[in-house]
């Protein structure tokens, strides 16, 4: 998930992270690299189907159509996908995605305003 909210933002240091990150953590780079095809890949489960869907639905909130607001009450993640996810993960582990995106778009935002490049360390000073 946090892989596929850093491509959106196109965030490049967080994409080069997560890239690491997931090789250490024993993926493969097939599943590395279809992360922003994962909807034509099958290297995917259905659950990792569900929280890469909800990444992107949570990351794109701003690019809703103004069709997907009803009562002033915007729709940003549809019904179909809470049930789909409710099917593989409990409230609990729900919140724990929800701040993992959470937490990943505020990191993509911060790195995009320093304009932090790719493979320098967070604690370099900006002249």
């Amino acid at each position: 998930m946090a892989l596929r909210a850093g491509q959106i933002n196109g965030c490049g240091d967080c994409v080069r992270t997560h890239v690491q990150n997931l090789r250490a953590a024993g993926e493969s780079d097939e599943r590395v690299t279809a992360v922003a095809s994962w909807r034509e890949a099958p290297f995917f489960t259905d659950a990792e189907r569900g929280a890469l869907e909800l990444a992107e639905e949570v990351t794109r909130l701003a690019d809703r159509s103004p069709d997907a607001v009803s009562d002033a009450v915007p729709d940003a993640v549809p019904d179909e996908l809470w049930e789909r996810l409710s099917a593989h993960f409990d409230e609990q582990q729900l919140s724990a995605l929800i701040l993992s995106i959470d937490v990943t778009n505020m990191f993509n935002c911060r790195t995009a305003a320093v304009r932090e490049p790719a493979g320098t360390s967070w604690n370099r000073r900006r002249p």
